[in-house]
């Protein structure tokens, strides 16, 4: 009987062993694919026009992050259900936090607000949820993520762009390479821009000659700028939480952030809504109907949670391609509006 379990234990010892040496190995091969992927993509970014003392010297301590890719393949807007997301991300603390902020920076916030015609509320309500209103802007290293991604082959022609867009902004001077921390995707500053956004976007807002995105003046002006590009409407709704019938046809259901289809106008969909009458909603207002958890959620009803979502979602939509991220923006607003 000893002897069994000795034998037991051993197997189970060497069986251990065997995993750290397999992970070892397997850790070793990726490493040297990703420095094989890094002198190639090295080339093809001086080919780009990008300055190779640029390119060697922010490349050179580029290194494989496993994290991010378990963080790409785990992300809560895929697992968590809506209810769930939202209370966690839309809290009384983090309204609070949100007042406190804008009790402190009220003038520079009011101004944004006027010149580029984004509601504060919904910009606190990003930055809030992004990054907690600044203390949670992530530690990574933003090139070291951005190659892992554009190394991996999930979304590699995605990251690889990103990269590329980041070398020219430092090779610009528009960016500083060594402020570069952010989230693991490549997001950085306050509301966790990526490198194309930050190109097409970001603004001087006080004039100093450098973009810093995570100072209040730059930052906020940068995502209003970004979100009036967009087309953000001013006072006009996010979206209405509803009770659906179940004679409604599936193909009015939207439950993928990758496009919101079948489109039509209030009152066409009232006819599937449960006391429609309580709507506080324009019957011209062009909508469209999303069930989040829907084939997402398992065991999730084909019915609830569903909302009413108008055009300035589907903008929240263009910053995360999240149904629930969106959401969660939208309501945390809400909440920001019912206090300022």
């Amino acid at each position: 009987m000893i002897f069994k379990k000795m034998l037991k234990n051993l197997i189970t010892i060497n069986s251990l062993l065997f995993l750290i040496v397999l992970s070892s190995s397997s850790l070793s091969a990726n490493n040297l694919e990703f420095n094989l992927w890094i002198d190639n993509f090295k080339k093809k970014a001086i080919n780009s026009g990008i300055s190779k003392n640029v390119v060697d010297d922010v490349m050179s301590n580029a290194k494989f992050l496993p994290k991010v890719i378990e963080y790409d393949r785990f992300q809560p807007e895929f697992y968590e259900d809506t209810f769930t997301y939202i209370k966690k991300r839309t809290s009384s603390k983090k309204v609070k936090k949100g007042l406190a902020l804008y009790k402190k920076e009220k003038l520079i916030i009011d101004k944004i607000d006027n010149t580029f015609l984004v509601e504060k509320e919904l910009l606190l309500a990003l930055m809030g949820i992004e990054t907690n209103f600044g203390n949670y802007l992530g530690k990574m290293d933003i090139v070291s993520s951005l190659a892992t991604l554009s190394f991996d082959k999930r979304r590699s022609e995605f990251f690889t762009k990103e990269l590329l867009i980041l070398l020219k902004l430092i090779d610009s001077n528009i960016i500083k390479k060594d402020i570069l921390f952010g989230s693991w995707a490549g997001a950085f500053g306050n509301f966790q821009f990526m490198p194309r956004t930050i190109k097409n976007y970001a603004i001087d807002y006080n004039n100093n000659k450098t973009i810093e995105l995570k100072n209040i003046e730059d930052s906020f002006a940068s995502a209003a700028n970004y979100l009036n590009k967009i087309g953000w409407k001013k006072n006009t709704p996010c979206y209405i939480k509803i009770s659906l019938k179940s004679d409604i046809p599936e193909k009015y259901l939207n439950s993928s952030a990758k496009q919101i289809k079948n489109k039509k106008k209030v009152k066409f969909f009232k006819r599937y809504i449960q006391n429609p009458d309580k709507l506080k909603i324009s019957d011209n207002l062009l909508s469209a109907i999303i069930t989040p958890d829907k084939d997402i959620i398992p065991g999730s009803n084909t019915y609830t949670p569903a909302y009413l979502v108008f055009n300035n979602y589907e903008k929240v939509l263009k910053w995360n391609r999240s149904l629930r991220f969106a959401l969660a923006v939208c309501t945390l607003k809400d909440k920001f509006k019912n206090e300022i």
